[in-house]
């Protein structure tokens, strides 16, 4: 299970980064998009910041119940 949440984890802050990217470009270019998309592209960033770290929590969790812990 550990390893299904790690490999998962990459694609959360890949997600995060696109998100991201796409926003600020979006802030930065201006214009219809800029102000019909803006603040959902914030909210979709913030959504996959919060997988990407509750996975990461989740990993922590996993791996801390090995042989022995």
């Amino acid at each position: 299970m550990s390893g299904f949440v790690f490999f998962l984890i990459p694609l959360a802050l890949a997600a995060t980064l696109i998100f991201l990217a796409i926003g600020i470009y979006s802030l930065a270019k201006g214009g219809a998009f800029a102000k019909e998309n803006s603040n959902k592209m914030m909210r979709l960033r913030v959504t996959a910041q919060a997988v990407a770290i509750a996975l990461m929590a989740l990993f922590l969790i996993l791996i801390g119940k090995g042989p022995g812990g």
